[in-house]
């Protein structure tokens, strides 16, 4: 059969190298090094995985390109004496994936709109890059959407925050099901406290 424009496009972003995206990719990022933390972008860079994850080209829908740091979170060693063991410097990681942060620092920077979802676009040895698919919940555009028009209601504001995209469930445990995740819902505080 046949392929369509998307399908070739998620063909060439899951083979990289012999695709010729990843040399692209690395061309990219000079440029995305020297840009904002949250920088606006005209169109999304991968169409296939927006559309796939609810974007639409029309007035209403914005998409925005956020950069990460990578690794763990950096502490300063203390001063003070104390066991190696206990001075909590290294192999402390945070509750959140990256991309979830990624989410969160694009809803700070556009505080009207809500956050749809997120995908993967880069990586250098420093940064994690990251497109972030936003909605107007107020553009008529939006309302009139049959498809979409559920993000405009109040049950959904500040959904990246409370974890209810992709990313914040995946952090949440959420897609876990049945025997042995009985802990995560309806979240790990409010299960007694008791937490993983």
């Amino acid at each position: 059969m046949p392929m369509n424009a998307y399908q070739k496009i998620r063909d060439a972003w899951k083979n990289p190298e012999e695709s010729g995206v990843r040399q692209e990719n690395l061309k990219r990022m000079i440029k995305w090094r020297k840009q904002p933390t949250v920088y606006r972008v005209k169109r999304p860079l991968r169409p296939d995985r927006a559309r796939a994850l609810g974007y639409k080209a029309k007035q209403g829908f914005i998409v925005a390109r956020v950069k990460v740091r990578r690794g763990t979170l950096r502490k300063l060693r203390p001063r003070m004496g104390r066991k190696p063991g206990n001075m909590g410097v290294n192999k402390i990681t945070p509750g959140k994936n990256l991309r979830w942060i990624a989410e969160q620092r694009a809803q700070k920077r556009f505080t009207n709109l809500e956050v749809l979802n997120s995908y993967w676009v880069g990586q250098d040895g420093l940064r994690k890059y990251y497109e972030v698919i936003l909605v107007d919940p107020f553009h008529p555009a939006i309302i009139k959407d049959k498809d979409i028009n559920w993000v405009c209601k109040k049950t959904h504001k500040g959904r990246v925050y409370r974890g209810l995209t992709s990313a914040g469930k995946k952090a949440r445990g959420l897609r876990n099901k049945g025997k042995g995740a009985e802990k995560v819902r309806p979240s790990l505080n409010a299960h007694d406290r008791r937490g993983k």
